[in-house]
């Protein structure tokens, strides 16, 4: 079977041949439908991530290995199957829960598989979805999407679930009662807002420094969106928030110049959920976190149980589908390289 790997980090993906995989005890071997084309491969395609201060963590001293077929955003039809692999239907798509632990430590015997501290991860330690076919190491990661588009379903993987989860740690007593303040309108920021009307949230104000994209996030029906490179960044939040410092805030860059300014625009007991991993280091006073009284967290992607939660909400029509441009596999290195340029408004899916 074909797949699109990186052989070296920095360099073009490659096009290669390798063997079929076989489905063994509860596997399922999916041919691919659908491949999302997700930021956090571009930290896999680089090889690491910035950790600010002069420092950097290496995937090579993580566990990664090459070549490694990138895609965690995928979408598939049962090719064969395990015997143990008694639920899934032949003909149908499933959408595929990437975020795969060992099985074994607390955070997965918790449901918690994407805290583990030895994953499995699907298109980052095990091959991924820029394939014609891939393997899925259990059948209950698998989520019948019924007739939904694949193409349009494959983002909710990762994209989907990440916003989910994260804006569950923000709280309905928060989202319901004020609006958020989002930065990024990407992908991930598109789908945030739209989750977010879904839960039933006030509104965001959304924050990216591309005018493209701010104007995405008004289509998407948010209520603000301010350019984050403005030297008043800070005063036109406050002041697209009825001239009030706001009560949470979604940072989906993860940069010193957007946590910043979230940090800036908080209300004392506010909180800040930092998804993206832009990188670098933060630029806070230490004493203000406790003068402030305020909140930081981390979210890292969701469980196998929100990305169900998540699913319910889309097939009842609640979440409305961002844009997405299809493209053929074989085009996987040209439409990396776009998002790498900044160029993809909404979100790229590679189609079979």
């Amino acid at each position: 079977m074909k797949c699109y790997c990186v052989v070296d980090f920095h360099q073009p993906l490659q096009a290669r041949e390798v063997a079929m995989p076989e489905a063994r005890d509860a596997e399922v071997l999916l041919k691919v439908r659908a491949a999302g084309v997700c930021h956090s491969d571009i930290h896999l395609w680089e090889g690491g991530y910035d950790l600010g201060q002069g420092k950097r963590l290496s995937l090579k001293d993580r566990g990664v290995t090459l070549p490694l077929t990138l895609g965690h955003e995928t979408v598939g039809t049962p090719h064969a199957a395990g015997p143990r692999a008694t639920q899934v239907q032949a003909g149908r798509n499933y959408l595929v829960y990437p975020w795969i632990g060992c099985g074994a430590c607390p955070a997965c015997e918790a449901g918690r598989e994407n805290h583990c501290a030895a994953p499995r991860s699907l298109g980052v330690y095990r091959p991924g979805g820029y394939a014609e076919y891939l393997l899925v190491p259990d059948a209950r990661y698998l989520i019948d999407i019924g007739d939904l588009d694949p193409a349009t379903v494959a983002p909710y993987a990762c994209s989907g679930l990440t916003t989910y989860s994260a804006l569950r740690q923000i709280g309905p007593d928060i989202y319901r009662d004020h609006p958020i303040v989002i930065f990024g309108a990407g992908g991930l920021g598109l789908m945030a807002v739209e989750i977010l009307r879904a839960l039933g949230g006030k509104g965001a104000i959304v924050v990216d420094i591309d005018p493209v994209k701010r104007e995405a996030a008004l289509a998407a029906g948010a209520l603000a969106a301010i350019d984050g490179s403005a030297p008043d960044a800070v005063r036109r939040i406050l002041d697209a928030n009825g001239g009030k410092p706001v009560q949470a805030a979604l940072d989906l860059v993860g940069a010193p110049p957007t946590t910043g300014t979230a940090f800036d625009a908080l209300a004392k007991g506010g909180k800040l959920v930092i998804v993206g991993l832009f990188g670098g280091g933060a630029t806070w006073s230490l004493a203000l976190i406790p003068m402030k009284a305020i909140s930081i967290v981390g979210s890292y992607v969701g469980n196998l149980q929100e990305l169900g939660e998540l699913m319910a909400l889309v097939r009842e029509g609640k979440v409305k589908p961002i844009p997405v441009h299809r493209y053929p596999m074989e085009e996987a290195d040209a439409v990396l390289a776009s998002l790498v340029a900044g160029k993809v408004v909404g979100r790229a899916v590679l189609t079979a």
